[in-house]
């Protein structure tokens, strides 16, 4: 019997070791914040939704050139290509919570154009549009009351033989809270 009630106090001890005592035991607190934004919006000007490139010649492309259209309207013709008609960079208005910070971003790189109808044998029959900008300094801003408008530009790459005719496609712009 003193071997069971020694063997029973020793193990008692041993499992008192891991349990601290109320006395050493420590508590804190920390502050829990949330804020809600306002909807953020997103919306092209209707009278001016188009990144028009204007009409383009092959001037005696070997190679692939480029045609670009800044945040400004501005376009710059490439090596061995004639540009002419109306240039356009369209119009974004952002809303959302005025003060706030917010990034425009393009989720797609390159933006392949299709030739409207049947590409002639031979030619080819899509370009693509990259490198887009904006008229906002580092593509941010911090919001205003009420629409806060910035326009985009962006360069379209033509490849020796391009089908002559109109070609379209559709760029993705995006606008977060930062």
């Amino acid at each position: 019997m003193k071997s069971i009630l020694r063997t029973a106090t020793v193990g008692l001890a041993l499992a008192s070791l891991g349990v601290a005592s109320a006395a050493s035991a420590a508590t804190d607190t920390a502050d829990v914040t949330a804020e809600i934004l306002s909807t953020l919006t997103l919306t092209a000007d209707a009278a001016d939704d188009t990144l028009d490139f204007g009409q383009i010649a092959d001037a005696g492309l070997v190679g692939t050139s480029t045609v670009t259209v800044d945040p400004d309207g501005v376009r710059s013709c490439g090596a061995n290509l004639t540009c002419s008609g109306t240039v356009d960079a369209p119009t974004f208005n952002i809303a959302g919570l005025t003060g706030a910070h917010v990034a425009v971003s393009f989720p797609s790189a390159n933006v392949a154009l299709t030739y409207a109808g049947a590409v002639p044998t031979g030619m080819s029959g899509s370009m693509n549009v990259s490198t887009f900008t904006t008229s906002l300094a580092s593509n941010q801003t911090v919001l205003a009351a009420g629409l806060n408008p910035f326009t985009i530009g962006g360069t379209l790459t033509v490849n020796p033989l391009q089908a002559p005719g109109v070609y379209t496609g559709a760029v993705t712009v995006e606008v977060l809270y930062n």
